[in-house]
């Protein structure tokens, strides 16, 4: 025990504080809670942004690529165009009745995993292939990616072809990157997941804001006004 002016005091009573709010333990504990909630999303604001860096700078510049592609660029072209001959066992049959055909008729026998992958070895096609019509005389193979495009034409006669390969560039490539075109299904769930980090980092920045008292209110006041911006812009700009 101790003696405080006068006062014995036992070491582990509790004293009640006339000054002290009955509830005031309570408040602590939410203050507790409410200062380790903010930590945690903080950690997770900088580590999620450091981890999404690449990816969101990445759609950041070809954001300016895609809609300025003149300044970086953007319309350089070049095709190449070649022949050759397939094997024409792979073209299967042709039909010969001058009777209207079911439209799959023609398809029949055509072994189209062979002649894609000989083109695509054969002239190291990139890309997959979107598109692969067969009628009587020619088969037609469409190869696309990003930037990139390759169409063969192939007479069913004899097997020969013609292929024109369409490369369009860096910035091309970037700016179908951008957009998930022609990009594989991989990339698709790449751009799924950059909005989820953009998403994630927007949202836990703005919860931050509500737990600095002197910035609160002037930061949502911005926020609101960089929202009505780019809504006033959108209505009254855009045709």
């Amino acid at each position: 025990m101790t003696v405080e002016r006068g006062i014995l005091i036992e070491e582990n009573s509790t004293i009640a504080d006339p000054t002290r709010p009955p509830n005031s333990r309570t408040i602590s504990t939410r203050r507790a809670i409410g200062l380790r909630f903010a930590a945690a999303i903080r950690w997770l604001h900088i580590y999620v942004s450091m981890f999404g860096l690449a990816i969101v700078l990445f759609f950041s510049l070809t954001g300016v690529t895609l809609n300025h592609p003149d300044w970086f660029f953007g319309e350089f072209e070049q095709s190449t165009r070649v022949q050759g001959t397939i094997d024409a066992a792979w073209l299967g049959p042709r039909s010969t009745s001058n009777s209207t055909a079911d439209s799959d008729e023609p398809s029949t026998g055509v072994d189209k995993l062979a002649i894609a992958e000989f083109l695509r070895a054969k002239h190291r096609l990139r890309g997959t292939v979107a598109e692969f019509r067969i009628d009587d005389e020619e088969c037609t193979v469409t190869f696309k990616g990003p930037g990139y495009a390759a169409d063969a034409f192939i007479g069913r006669a004899d097997g020969r072809y013609q292929l024109t390969i369409t490369d369009h560039g860096l910035v091309a490539i970037l700016n179908d990157l951008h957009k998930g075109r022609d990009s594989g299904r991989a990339w698709s769930i790449v751009i799924d997941v950059s909005a989820i980090f953009l998403t994630f980092i927007s949202a836990s920045g703005l919860l931050l804001l509500f737990y600095l008292k002197r910035r609160r209110v002037a930061g949502l006041l911005i926020a609101l006004l960089g929202a009505i911006a780019v809504g006033a812009i959108a209505l009254a700009f855009t045709p």
